[in-house]
């Protein structure tokens, strides 16, 4: 029988590398956590009209890129694209925006992309958003939380692109005058920018087509259109930026893809990463509570690709692992009941112990302990457990004694002292 595999444009997250997912997550979450935001879970699946109307029909992510279904109540369904929409959405049904509200997730998002690696049809994003403040520094705030993330991740190589285009009323004009700019050279345009001339011009700039490019370097640039109040919010982002010390650069071709954007837009890329760079983009979206049907309420907000985070942080060579403080291993009738009830024992203590099953030989159970990344091994065999004995052996340096078992109970936390300081001096000594 032919087996069934995984669709194209999704992957398994195994064991070994979801380390690695919990890394990440765990470093985001203690510093969104002590920056006061709080977790927000929204469901996969939304509404479609609320991405048409929250996204923009006009943009590629609606246009092309949504996964909709119909249900069986005869309703559009579509699997989440994106998770701004969705966490406005919940603010506005459960009548949070009147408070200021900072906000986090993370979560499974789902677009019909052409795969390639750090980009699936499922992949995963890690969000924060800050509602209510209008102000520079709430700009200022947001970035420098992606910012200190990806820097306590460890990531090399990494620059923040920055620009702002404007309000409402600003990107009104400067569509206008890029449509009059591009209209002349309409038929030397790619065929993607074509269709978006009059539709959604501003990605155009965004074309990775090489005449398109060439065309689009001596536009009009989205910074000559910014009216005073647009442009003094700029500047004052830009000074706090500085003055937190992160380096940027403006872009003034930096437009993002959704139409919710206003004023302060900027991406986070990699130069490790090839064509698909970026692993931070975010912008202020003013209006979006607004027009999804709640009260006038500022935001900003950002979302990291978590796919492409985790392709850096194995590039550095130095991937988090996940040890276990012992291995169990035991050979006997009396033996293996031991190894059961002590195994119970110690994972209440707070100890994290994996019991060898297997029943095999204790030469082919050791093999499995010096595998496993344990920091001890515990041996259980017929005299032992006669005794109410145990072998506790720590793996990186081969000490080994042997202990009564209530010994071992008795003290966890200076059995836990002892095997952090194994631990540190294997550490100290690989360093």
């Amino acid at each position: 029988m032919e087996t069934i595999k995984s669709l194209r444009g999704t992957r398994d997250i195994l064991p070994q590398e979801a380390v690695t997912w919990h890394y990440l997550e765990a470093i985001a979450r203690d510093i969104l956590t002590r920056a006061g935001y709080g977790e927000i879970r929204t469901p996969v699946f939304e509404a479609t009209e609320l991405f048409a109307r929250g996204i923009g029909e006009a943009t590629d992510v609606v246009g092309k890129e949504m996964y909709s279904f119909t249900d069986r109540g005869d309703r559009s369904i579509t699997l989440r694209p994106e998770n701004t929409a969705g966490v406005v959405r919940a603010l506005v049904e459960h009548n949070l925006c009147s408070s200021g509200q900072r906000l986090w997730y993370t979560g499974p998002m789902f677009r019909y992309e052409r795969p390639q690696a750090g980009r699936q049809r499922q992949f995963h994003q890690l969000g924060a958003e800050l509602f209510g403040s209008s102000s520079p520094r709430a700009d200022a705030e947001i970035i420098a939380l992606a910012t200190e993330i990806l820097q306590a991740l460890g990531l090399k190589n990494l620059h923040l692109e920055l620009n702002s285009v404007g309000d409402a009323q600003d990107r009104q004009n400067y569509r206008q005058a890029l449509i009059d700019y591009l209209t002349p050279h309409r038929e030397q345009l790619d065929e993607d920018s074509q269709d978006r001339l009059n539709r959604n011009p501003l990605r155009i700039l965004d074309s990775k087509d090489t005449k398109t490019q060439e065309i689009t370097a001596t536009a009009p640039s989205i910074l000559d259109y910014l009216s005073p109040a647009s442009r003094e919010h700029f500047e004052q982002t830009q000074a706090l930026l500085s003055a937190l010390d992160i380096e940027y650069t403006i872009n003034p071709r930096l437009v993002r893809g959704l139409d919710y954007y206003t004023h302060t837009a900027f991406e986070i890329v990699s130069a490790d990463l090839g064509a698909q760079a970026t692993v931070c983009g975010g912008g202020r979206y003013d209006r979006l509570v607004e027009q999804l049907g709640g009260p006038s309420t500022p935001a900003i907000g950002w979302a990291m690709g978590l796919e492409r985070l985790i392709i850096l942080i194995q590039g550095l060579g130095n991937h988090p692992q996940f040890s276990q403080d012992f291995y169990l291993v035991a050979k006997g009738k009396s033996a293996e009941v031991q190894a059961v009830i002590l195994a119970h024992k110690l994972r209440q203590s707070g100890f994290g112990v994996e019991m060898d099953l297997s029943g095999a030989a204790m030469g082919k159970q050791f093999k499995r302990a010096d595998r496993s990344g344990a920091k001890a091994c515990l041996v259980l065999g017929d005299s032992e457990a006669a005794n109410q004995t145990i072998q506790l052996k720590f793996l990186a340096t081969g000490e080994q004694i042997s202990l009564h078992q209530s010994e071992l109970l008795s003290d966890p936390g200076g059995l836990r002292q002892r095997l952090a300081t194994i631990s540190k001096s294997l550490d100290d000594g690989l360093g």
